[in-house]
C-alpha cells in the first residue's frame, strides 16, 4: 500500500505568512503539519509516499524533508501547479500510484486517529474506498456523509441542507476504482474537481464505501484560529511540561506549562505560556506571552502589552510600544 499526501495548495487563508512558506511545512508544537501525516503512515508501515505539491513550493519542501531523514521513507514529488481539487490532485498521482491502493491525506491536517481501520478495509478488499467520519457542529463547511442502517448512501460537498452532521475529514483510503470515478466527474460550481463527487460516483455505481469514526477531530490548519487551536491541541497532550531544546538560555523568566521551546532561544524577563511554541534563534525580553505561536528568528522586546492569541511570523521584530499594562495585542 502507498501513501498519497496531498500539499499544493496556496494556503491563501493564512497570507501573509504563507506567501513565502509553504503552509504544509508551519510548525504545530514546533514540529511541521506535514510530519504529522508522514508519521501516521509510517505507523501503517507504508513507507512508499507521494507528495502532490506545486513547482513552486518544491524546494522549501524537500530541504524540510531532506533534513530529517528519520523515517526510512521513499518520496515522490508529484506536481500540480493548478488548484483544481482534491479529486484533480489524486488525478495527477494516477502514475505514482499504478494498480495499488493507497491512503490519501490531506497535508493540511493535524491527523491525531490512527488510520489502521482505513487501511485494513482496503487491503481486505472489503471495500473500494474508506472515509474517516467525525461529529461536527458546522456541517455546512464540510464533506457531510449520509448514513442509512450503518452504510453510506451519499456523500454532499458543504451543503446548505446538511443530512447529517457526519463530516469527512481530510483522511480516505482507495483501490484503483478512485480513477474510474475522478475520469467520469464534471468540476463542481467552484471549478473544483471534488473528491465527495468522486466518492458519490463510486456509490451510484453499486461500489462500497466503508467508514471508520473517530471523536479525535483532526483539524484543518487553514485559518489562524484552526492554527492556533491545532497547536493547543497538541501542546495539551504533553500535560503540563516544559520543553526546552539545546542552547536556550533564561533569565529572570517564568515558564507557565505547557510550553515548547526550540534551540539557541535566548529569552529575559518573560512571562510565557500556557499554550505557547517558540521557534529556533528567537530573543524574547520583556514580554508576556499567552496561547500564541513564535515562529524562527523572532525578536521581541519591551512589549508593554499581553500578547494572546497570536502568530508572529518568521523574522518578525517588533520593540519599544507605548506601556500600558492592561492591554492586549490578539492576531
Amino acid at each position: 500500500m502507498k501513501g498519497l499526501i496531498l500539499c499544493a495548495g496556496k494556503g491563501s487563508r493564512l497570507h501573509p505568512l504563507t506567501l513565502s512558506y509553504p503552509k504544509t511545512i508551519l510548525p504545530v508544537a514546533n514540529k511541521p503539519i506535514l510530519y504529522y501525516c508522514i508519521e501516521k503512515l509510517v505507523e501503517l508501515d507504508i513507507l512508499d509516499i507521494g507528495i502532490v505539491i506545486n513547482k513552486s513550493q518544491k524546494k522549501m519542501i524537500k530541504e524540510k524533508l531532506d533534513y530529517d531523514k528519520q523515517w526510512g521513507i521513499r518520496i515522490t514529488y508529484i506536481y500540480q501547479n493548478e488548484p483544481k481539487g482534491i479529486a484533480d490532485a489524486v488525478r495527477h498521482a494516477k502514475d505514482f500510484i499504478g494498480a495499488d491502493p493507497f491512503i490519501l491525506l490531506l497535508g493540511d491536517n493535524l491527523i491525531t486517529e490512527s488510520l489502521a481501520g482505513l487501511k485494513s478495509s482496503i487491503e481486505r478488499q472489503e471495500s473500494n474506498a474508506a472515509v474517516m467520519l467525525a461529529s461536527v457542529k458546522n456541517p455546512q463547511d464540510y464533506g457531510i456523509a449520509e448514513v442509512v442502517d450503518g452504510k453510506i448512501i451519499g456523500i454532499e460537498e458543504k451543503p446548505i441542507n446538511p443530512k447529517s452532521n457526519l463530516a469527512v475529514l481530510g483522511s480516505y483510503a482507495f483501490d484503483s476504482t478512485i480513477f474510474k470515478a475522478i475520469d467520469s466527474i464534471s468540476p463542481s460550481a467552484r471549478g473544483e474537481y471534488e473528491i465527495t463527487d468522486a466518492l458519490q460516483w463510486i456509490i451510484d455505481h453499486k461500489y462500497s464505501v466503508s467508514s471508520t469514526y473517530t471523536d479525535k477531530h483532526n483539524v484543518d490548519v487553514g485559518t489562524i484560529e484552526r492554527w492556533l487551536e491545532a497547536n493547543r491541541s497538541m501542546l495539551r497532550n504533553m500535560k503540563g511540561r516544559r520543553i526546552y531544546l539545546a542552547g536556550c538560555t533564561f533569565e529572570n523568566t517564568q515558564i507557565i506549562p505547557p510550553v515548547i521551546i526550540e534551540r539557541d532561544c535566548e529569552i529575559k524577563d518573560c512571562v510565557i505560556g500556557p499554550y505557547v511554541s517558540i521557534g529556533s534563534d528567537v530573543w524574547l525580553e520583556g514580554c508576556h506571552i499567552e496561547n500564541s505561536i513564535i515562529l524562527d528568528s523572532v525578536r521581541l522586546k519591551h512589549i508593554p502589552y499581553q500578547i494572546k492569541n497570536s502568530i508572529m511570523g518568521h523574522h518578525s521584530v517588533m520593540a519599544g510600544l507605548p506601556r500600558s499594562s492592561k492591554k492586549v495585542i490578539e492576531h
